[in-house]
């Protein structure tokens, strides 16, 4: 995972996520409730919402659940959520975003700055590292599932702005309007995608020793724990034996 720290940390939650099934759903229903809320309950023309949808059903969500937060969003619930990210800064510079929904602004903004200051971070102003990132769609495809010319052939004619062979998978980037064409595409090609999400993509990463790394890895987790909290990314970049290491949960 050297030298591409945000599917590190695609990869990390991924493996966390059965651990926390519970507080996942509570996190996608919220994302599915604010997105109904904002743009109607028809997937079709709320691309947000359509978004949350894929992304409940890849954490294999009930459809019950996902349905119950859409009506919820649409006229059945009182509660009223701000979209705020927040930032700062991580063990040895690294550059910190997170995409919070919150009911409370003020409650939120102490938790976040408690985790960043007992993990060796700091939360930051508004501002202060947002322009290190770049937004995109990303896809991320085992190697070993898919013939090049043909991902390349069924991204590329869909939008997608670059195919690239990363370690053992190959990563595709779009911009977010072009996401969900370019998801549609790799379906219609049957081909296995391993993670599918909008992401925040750094222009440039931090080298991190195994002390910083560590530090590092028990602040996303911090962070991602906290029930506001919807993702974090950093602009991190970790050795592969302490990433062994964390993926391997000791």
């Amino acid at each position: 995972m050297a030298g591409h720290s945000h599917w590190a940390n695609i990869a990390i939650k991924k493996g966390r996520a059965d651990k926390l099934k519970g507080k996942l759903f509570g996190k996608l229903s919220r994302a599915l409730i604010v997105a109904a809320q904002h743009g109607g309950a028809d997937p079709a023309s709320n691309l947000a919402l359509r978004y949350a949808i894929d992304k409940a059903r890849k954490a294999s969500m009930p459809k019950d659940n996902i349905e119950r937060a859409i009506k919820k969003g649409c006229g059945g619930t009182d509660e009223s959520y701000s979209d705020v990210v927040y930032e700062g800064y991580g063990p040895g510079g690294v550059a910190v975003l997170c995409d919070i929904l919150t009911e409370n602004r003020n409650r939120t903004a102490g938790e976040i700055r408690k985790i960043f200051e007992v993990r060796g971070g700091r939360l930051g102003s508004v501002g202060c590292v947002a322009w290190m990132f770049e937004r995109k769609g990303v896809f991320l495809v085992p190697a070993k599932h898919v013939d090049e010319n043909t991902l390349y052939s069924a991204a590329i004619d869909a939008g997608a702005d670059d195919v690239k062979l990363s370690g053992e998978s190959y990563e595709v980037l779009c911009a977010p309007e072009s996401f969900h064409k370019v998801a549609d595409a790799l379906e219609a090609a049957k081909i296995p995608v391993e993670v599918g999400e909008l992401q925040r993509v750094p222009a440039s990463t931090v080298d991190l020793d195994a002390d910083n790394s560590r530090r590092m890895l028990k602040l996303i987790e911090a962070l991602e724990d906290q029930d506001d909290v919807q993702s974090v990314t950093a602009n991190y970049n970790i050795p592969d034996e302490i990433m062994a290491e964390a993926m391997s949960g000791t």
